[in-house]
């Protein structure tokens, strides 16, 4: 049991972060800034992404602790350190891990009408999350001897995972000098899928009136459910079958859903800019490949010892009770799910403009720009108990016509010193771009709580 509790902190300490892209956001010299706002004041005429290369994004973190925490070379007894560590976590630290990969991207500058501008593509994404759960973390390692008449929550229990492609198609129009609008169609092929949440129930052990050596043992209004797609049609495949199953899942072969993305910039005056999105306001219908597993109901057992004391007996022998006294239930019914619903917005003021063509600031038929621009980014996303929230300063600099960077400081669930950086270079129509948050935290990564990478290569006119 204790190696299984090492697991989960583990993963606490690699994965907790989300989705918010603090650097991308508003970086209006990249194509990949319509992913986030499909109403950002882009100037191209089109764009090619390299195929499998035009943005790798990865990002690992953890609300709660660190595997420093636990694994540091500090002379301490890991039993302590686990034990510390198991009371400072609470129910409300989770960890999320995001991953997506950009297959195609492109977009072009519409010939019947030049303020208009296409983008399309598909990509995949990877997106976890799950929550700590407490009370069986504190039943699994220290047992209920010392928890008597407290009740352990099965609604702490609570996570979701889920693989998918994603094919959208963009529009984005400059309706006048001050407001530019845009909007995304997005089209989900379900890979696999995950979900528990809003479970309820508790398991309680109380002291009966017959004597200090009698138990009574209560689960209570028991109801928790995992709801599971492409699960199944996994189970007896191996190796090249099931990448060639996942691979046709992708190919809209998966659980189909609608979404939409929302955007738009609007100018103030020639410096100043508001900006705000809806990304992922979609659902997902689950019908095909599907196990949902239930389990509900009271009981009430007696015994002469408290039954979970993992230190002297099975684990197993529990479970087994557990079983039998609440029954689990496989049903294949189709469920239908909210895409996490994510918003972003910012202010950024502009200043530092070169218009006399004495420089090399810009490309050849490019307006000329503003070299500077500062400004603050807030970012929110719907999760299954709570809502991630993060606010970011930023400033912009653009150096010559090939290189342009942003600089950026955020506060979040994580960290109060996220420092990110962003370089993108421009030479001819080719660019790449490099992006990092929690620069201070790489100097010693088993402390950290979060670190974001994110790359890629287009060909931009």
């Amino acid at each position: 049991m204790r190696a299984i509790l090492l697991f989960a902190i583990s993963l606490l300490s690699l994965f907790g972060y989300s989705q918010n892209k603090e650097t991308l956001y508003d970086f209006t010299d990249l194509p990949q800034s319509l992913l986030l706002n499909p109403g950002a004041d882009v100037r191209f005429n089109y764009h090619l992404g390299v195929p499998f290369l035009s943005q790798i994004h990865v990002n690992a973190g953890l609300k709660g602790a660190s595997l420093y925490d636990v694994f540091a070379d500090d002379g301490r007894d890991i039993n302590d350190k686990i034990e510390t560590t198991l009371n400072t976590l609470t129910s409300k630290d989770y960890l999320t891990a995001t991953q997506q990969l950009e297959i195609v991207s492109f977009g072009w500058k519409s010939k019947k009408n030049e303020k208009i501008y296409f983008s399309g593509g598909i990509y995949q994404e990877l997106d976890v999350i799950g929550y700590f759960p407490k009370d069986f973390a504190v039943l699994a390692y220290q047992g209920n001897q010392d928890f008597l008449n407290q009740s352990f929550r099965f609604s702490t229990i609570s996570g979701s995972a889920e693989l998918l492609a994603v094919y959208h198609f963009g529009y984005t129009k400059k309706v006048n000098k001050s407001m530019t609008f845009g909007a995304r169609a997005k089209l989900y092929s379900s890979i696999f899928h995950a979900r528990s949440a809003k479970n309820k129930g508790t398991f309680t052990t109380l002291e009966t009136p017959q004597g200090s050596n009698i138990y009574q043992h209560v689960i209570s209004n028991a109801d928790v459910t995992l709801r599971t797609s492409g699960y199944r049609g996994l189970k007896d495949l191996e190796g090249k079958e099931i990448a060639n199953k996942l691979i046709g899942r992708a190919l809209l072969g998966g659980n189909l859903g609608l979404g939409i993305d929302l955007g738009f910039t609007h100018k103030i005056n020639e410096q100043l800019a508001i900006t705000g999105s809806v990304n992922d306001l979609g659902v997902i219908v689950y019908n095909k490949d599907v196990e949902t597993y239930r389990a509900r109901g009271n009981y009430v057992f007696e015994g002469f010892e408290t039954p979970i004391q993992f230190s002297g007996q099975n684990p197993e022998n529990f479970l087994d009770e557990l079983e039998e006294a609440i029954p689990l239930d496989t049903l294949s019914t189709t469920y239908v799910t909210m895409r996490p619903l994510k918003f972003n917005g910012s202010v950024k003021y502009s200043f530092n403009k070169y218009d006399d063509g004495t420089c090399n600031c810009y490309l050849e038929g490019e307006q000329p720009p503003y070299l500077d621009a500062f400004g603050i980014q807030l970012f929110s996303q719907f999760r299954p108990k709570r809502s991630q929230y993060a606010a970011s300063l930023f400033y912009y600099k653009r150096f010559f016509s090939f290189l342009r960077t942003k600089l950026t400081y955020t506060i979040d669930d994580y960290s109060y010193n996220n420092i990110g950086f962003l370089l993108s270079t421009h030479i001819d129509k080719i660019n790449f771009y490099i992006s990092a948050n929690n620069l201070l935290e790489y100097t010693n990564l088993a402390k950290a709580r979060g670190a974001s990478l994110q790359l890629g290569f287009n060909i931009i006119m």
